[in-house]
């Protein structure tokens, strides 16, 4: 793989970064994704099965959904991009048995510019939202 080496990446990267990393996933109704950033915007493509709900908090408090799927009648999108530093989940839409997506990240997805929300730390930030935060984060 190639890298884009640290010293022409901005400042919040403490190392070479691949170009780009790509994966994807599956996930069930019941389960989710719990809040988490990261150092890179993130683009989430949709793939097969019903739509999933994506939520963004953006740094100004702003609360986002978008919905990933294949019906543009009905406001789903294919394909949306997640900006750096904004705490973000997604969980399968309620009508959704499954959601098939997948995750683009330039520069390259890095463990250590992951951060995994804790709720009472995101909630202290974001009281407005309380309720989904306390859902879909794990501690």
């Amino acid at each position: 793989m190639q890298t884009i080496p640290q010293q022409v990446l901005s400042r919040r990267f403490a190392g070479e970064r691949n170009i780009s990393t790509a994966i994807y996933f599956l996930l069930e109704q019941g389960n989710f994704s719990a809040f988490h950033k990261i150092k890179s915007d993130e683009c989430w493509h949709f793939y097969a099965g019903g739509p999933m709900n994506v939520y963004v908090i953006h740094i100004n408090g702003h609360l986002e959904t978008i919905k990933l799927g294949s019906d543009i009648g009905h406001a789903q999108t294919f394909q949306h991009v997640v900006p750096s530093g904004c705490w973000f989940a997604s969980e399968p839409a309620s009508s959704s048995t499954f959601s098939f997506v997948g995750c683009t990240v330039a520069p390259g997805f890095d463990f250590d510019d992951f951060e995994l929300a804790k709720a009472a730390d995101l909630i202290k930030v974001y009281p407005q939202h309380k309720d989904l935060i306390n859902r879909l984060c794990r501690q």
